[in-house]
C-alpha cells in the first residue's frame, strides 16, 4: 500500500465465525517470535490467547479482505494495545503505521497515553520506536512500551 493506492482500511468486530482465521493469523504472525523466545504453543494454547478479551477483537480489513487483528483495552488513563497482528504478506506496506496513527489520534482525543508489550525478538518493536513509543520496562520475554501524547 502506498499513497497512490486506492486500498481502504476498515475494522469489523470479530465473530465466532472468525476464530479459524484468527488462529491462522496468530500462528502466521507470532510463531516465529514465540519460538525465538523459547515458547512453543499448540493450537489450543493459541486459541486461549485468541479468546482472551475476544469481545475487544477487531478484524483489520483491506479492501474487505481480512488481513489482521487489533485488540485494544480502553482505560480511563490509557489505551492498551492487547494484540496487533497483520498477516506477514502485508508487512512493510505501511498498514501498521496507518493503524498506529489512528490509535494515536484516538489517544490524543481522549487525552490518554498508549501502552503495549512486544516480545524481545519481535521486529515490530522498531515500528513502535519509529512512532515515538519508548521502552518503559523489560523482563525475560518482552518489552513494555509507552507512547505519551504531546502536551
Amino acid at each position: 500500500m502506498n499513497k497512490e493506492s486506492k486500498s481502504t482500511i476498515a475494522f469489523k468486530l470479530a465473530s465466532e465465525a472468525d476464530r479459524g482465521f484468527l488462529l491462522a493469523l496468530r500462528k502466521a504472525s507470532m510463531d516465529e517470535h514465540l519460538i525465538a523466545a523459547g515458547i512453543v504453543l499448540n493450537d489450543q494454547q493459541h486459541m486461549q490467547r485468541v479468546d482472551e478479551f475476544f469481545s475487544d477483537s477487531h478484524l483489520i480489513l483491506v479492501n474487505n479482505q481480512r488481513i489482521g487483528l487489533l485488540k485494544l483495552g480502553m482505560f480511563s488513563d490509557h489505551i492498551h494495545i492487547r494484540q496487533f497482528q497483520i498477516l506477514p504478506g502485508y508487512h512493510g506496506l505501511g498498514i501498521g503505521s496507518l493503524i498506529l496513527d489512528m490509535i494515536k489520534r484516538k489517544a490524543i482525543e481522549k487525552q490518554v497515553s498508549i501502552t503495549l508489550n512486544v516480545l524481545l525478538n519481535n521486529p515490530a518493536k522498531q515500528l513502535y520506536l519509529r512512532h515515538d513509543f519508548i521502552v518503559s520496562g523489560v523482563n525475560e520475554l518482552e518489552y513494555s512500551m509507552r507512547w505519551q501524547r504531546p502536551q
